[in-house]
């Protein structure tokens, strides 16, 4: 039992446990988008800030657990690259629940000053990310980490502080009929239920979501050994995506819910903690730094998310009402850039 939990999964094991545990995914975030919103008006946090920091953790729960045993099993571009993946894949939720918003684009509807806080506060992480891996060889004694992990964390924390702590913004979107604001509703069936239940069964989606990344990170090792396949590409375009999934499959149900800033800050704020997940990696990983592991496919990655976010940036502050095909410019430009990047990669 113990060798089948640590050993190496045969190549058709691996597919199969991917495609389940991929599904199981599915199934804990439709449910978490639920739970999420009704937490989001019990707790007063509204849907911004809440699905940026508990939303945006429970979501990237299982992209966490890949990332930290891809890195303990020495697989660092494996590790890497879901991380990072997982962030571009993520943003390109967006342009997916914007098709499934009627009326203007989504970006319009949910403007929130928060959101485009924390579309900044990722740029800083992964500028912060690609800064640590041409940067000296380092560890922090006790820890084991390069220095710009314990940064990293700081900068997440503080961000975090200051978004929350800023009660009389000096920029506000403007209201426009279209705009949905963030006013509570009461569901139906989980408005009758205590906020105890609500979190106990949160936690417990969340945990399914944190096995599920376990499953995925396995499977997707044994899919690098026995089809040939770059590492790289595994981790952007299959982890990578398995990762996104919680977010997409949310921002869907969100959008559906009619919990608009929702569905924006669950892609967001799970991106922020996407790029977290380099700090758990890097502790994970004991032969050195990850950040440092990084090959260039890694970095062109990074890079990739940076730009896929400030075009996310861009459409939260132009607001284009309506675009090609039910998106705005930045929704076929997501498309494009994500597209380019798995193409790349793949040669």
């Amino acid at each position: 039992m113990l060798e089948t939990l640590t050993g190496s999964w045969p190549l058709g094991w691996s597919v199969a446990v991917f495609l389940l545990a991929g599904a199981v995914t599915v199934v804990c975030a439709v449910r978490l988008s639920a739970l999420g919103d009704t937490l989001a008006d019990r707790t007063g946090w509204g849907e911004a800030l809440f699905g940026a920091v508990f939303f945006g953790l429970a979501t990237s729960l299982s992209g966490i657990v890949m990332t930290a045993v891809s890195a303990a099993a020495d697989r660092p571009t494996l590790a890497y690259s879901n991380a990072v993946g997982g962030i571009a894949a993520q943003t390109l939720a967006v342009a997916v629940a914007d098709a499934f918003h009627r009326g203007v684009n989504l970006e319009h509807a949910a403007a929130s000053l928060p959101n485009v806080l924390f579309g900044c506060l990722l740029i800083g992480l992964l500028g912060l990310a690609l800064m640590a891996a041409f940067s000296p060889e380092v560890t922090v004694p006790v820890l084991g980490v390069h220095p710009a992990a314990v940064v990293m964390v700081a900068f997440y924390w503080g961000g975090v502080r200051l978004i929350q702590a800023h009660p009389r913004p000096m920029w506000l979107a403007v209201r426009t009929a279209e705009t949905v604001p963030d006013v509570p509703h009461d569901d139906p069936v989980l408005g009758r239920r205590g906020t105890g239940r609500l979190w106990g069964e949160f936690t417990a989606v969340a945990l399914l979501v944190v096995i599920g990344g376990w499953a995925v990170a396995r499977a997707a090792e044994g899919l690098v050994a026995g089809s040939g396949l770059r590492a790289g590409f595994v981790g952007a375009a299959f982890m990578g995506v398995v990762n996104a999934l919680p977010e997409i499959v949310t921002s869907v149900a969100a959008v559906r819910r009619g919990a608009v800033t929702l569905a924006i800050a669950a892609v967001i704020g799970g991106n922020c903690l996407d790029a977290l997940n380099l700090v758990i990696g890097d502790a994970a990983y004991r032969q050195g730094s990850l950040f440092h592991a990084a090959a260039p496919d890694e970095l062109f990655l990074t890079s990739a998310a940076l730009v896929m976010t400030s075009v996310l940036l861009g459409g939260l502050l132009l607001r284009q009402k309506r675009g090609w095909w039910r998106l705005g410019f930045d929704g076929i430009m997501l498309i494009a850039l994500y597209t380019a990047t798995i193409v790349l990669l793949a040669f």
